[in-house]
């Protein structure tokens, strides 16, 4: 690999000579032992699929990811796009190409793999603690930022390398009563970072966060509680500014995903700053960034991101829905009622149920909007829709689009993923690539 690549693309692109079989559901039998990079030589359609199928929208990937990009850039923010939402090497590289700085991952098995595609730059949105990580972590020849949010961890950390002559970056986790990890108040986390400066094997770079667990509203009381958060996260700052306790000559302030990112850029950007006038004890210039771990915002959805993004709110430029169940009548057994071929272990469902959009006689065919209709519950392999049969009829066989919510709970699903050139109903859309995901 090339040290300057954001991430290797010959690891990219060898997925396209991934033979595709019985393991990926979403490939059609007649596919069966062929490539990547032959089935779309085929230039397949969505008629060729089958269901149950999850399919992503190239225009809205496309779209989406243009538009925080270009978003970030005019903040002067930096961007570190949480690759758990998808786990595609092939998604982080449309990140990457433009312009961000890096992943951020959630655990140890997805830092593998995003070291096993070259990733050169990456956060882990947690705290080591299993010896195995902490050694490989030290191991690695990549820019590896982690989290701290307590003393012991400190201590864990160090008992961990002592006799090297390892350093590990990492960035003190201010948390909130009710909230995920992260210490417990300004207090609790300075006690953490000053005994990372105490520490051998550690060096303090940044202050982390994470406000979308306090939230789950854009009303009043949900932004009222993100706000005051993000105040806390910026009085952090000031103190290890004026404390001296940042360890190296850039830092990073890092929150936001891709629910209150606006509000993360509102409060914190006034730390943004290339000189340490605050801090008297530090001899040498700090270069503050800040940086937002946006993920889901790539696909968006039709259900919770689709009202709670500052872009649907502020009603300039939503982002686009980039992803589409489909599924098909397998019964219908009593009037009003039919129960489709996917389930839990397909599409999301924990952020809200998926929404009927259209159906139609064909999977890319022609198809109609789906009035009144709902899916009221899911089954590991069922989903039931209810509709008025004085108005609607469906049919065994019948194709149902699904809008879908939360693409975090989407990906995990699939191992392979059909992308179509554009989501428009009704037409037999040419599939134009195939995303592999690494769960």
């Amino acid at each position: 690999m090339d040290t300057s690549e954001a991430i290797s693309a010959t690891a990219v692109a060898s997925l396209a000579e991934r033979r595709l079989d019985w393991r990926h559901k979403a490939i059609p039998a007649a596919a069966n032992g062929i490539t990547h990079a032959e089935f779309l030589a085929a230039k397949p359609t969505l008629a060729a699929l089958q269901t149950p199928l999850l399919t992503l929208d190239a225009q809205a990937l496309q779209g989406n990811a243009d538009h925080l990009a270009k978003w970030c850039a005019d903040k002067g923010v930096l961007l570190a796009p949480h690759g758990k939402t998808t786990m595609s090497p092939q998604l982080w590289t449309e990140q990457l190409n433009r312009g961000a700085w890096g992943i951020t991952l959630a655990n140890f098995a997805q830092l593998r793999v995003a070291r096993g595609f070259g990733v050169r730059n990456l956060q882990l949105a947690n705290s080591l603690t299993d010896p195995h990580a902490i050694q490989w972590v030290a191991e690695q020849d990549s820019t590896i930022l982690s989290w701290v949010d307590s003393v012991d961890t400190v201590a864990l950390i160090e008992r961990t390398l002592a006799g090297t002559d390892s350093v590990l970056d990492v960035l003190v986790e201010l948390g909130a009563h009710g909230g995920r990890t992260g210490a417990r108040g300004v207090d609790a986390a300075l006690e953490v970072a000053r005994a990372v400066d105490a520490a051998e094997h550690l060096r303090l770079v940044g202050v982390a966060g994470y406000e979308g667990s306090l939230a789950h509203t854009a009303d009043d009381a949900g932004l009222a509680a993100v706000r005051g958060y993000l105040a806390k996260m910026r009085l952090l700052h000031e103190e290890l500014l004026a404390a001296g306790w940042y360890g190296s000559g850039s830092v990073i302030i890092t929150a936001g995903g891709s629910a209150y990112f606006d509000d993360v850029v509102t409060v914190l950007s006034p730390c943004i700053s290339t000189t340490a006038e605050a801090a008297p004890t530090v001899s040498h210039s700090l270069k503050v960034d800040l940086m937002i771990r946006s993920g889901a915002y790539i696909i968006h959805d039709d259900g919770f991101y689709r009202g709670i993004s500052p872009f649907s709110r502020a009603g300039n430029q939503p982002f686009s829905p980039g992803m589409y169940g489909w599924a098909r009548v397998v019964s219908q057994p009593e009037p009003g009622l039919a129960l489709l071929d996917a389930g839990k272990r397909d599409l999301p469902f924990d952020e809200g149920l998926p929404e009927p959009q259209f159906i139609g006689s064909t999977l890319g065919g022609a198809m109609e909007p789906l009035v009144g209709a709902e899916i009221t519950s899911v089954n590991d392999q069922h989903s039931f829709l209810t509709f008025n049969p004085d108005t609607t009829t469906v049919r065994p066989g019948d194709v149902v689009r699904l809008g879908l919510s939360h693409p975090c709970t989407a990906f995990d699903k699939w191992t392979v993923i059909p992308v179509l050139r554009d989501s428009t109903p009704g037409g037999d859309q040419t599939v134009v690539d195939l995303i592999h995901t690494f769960f």
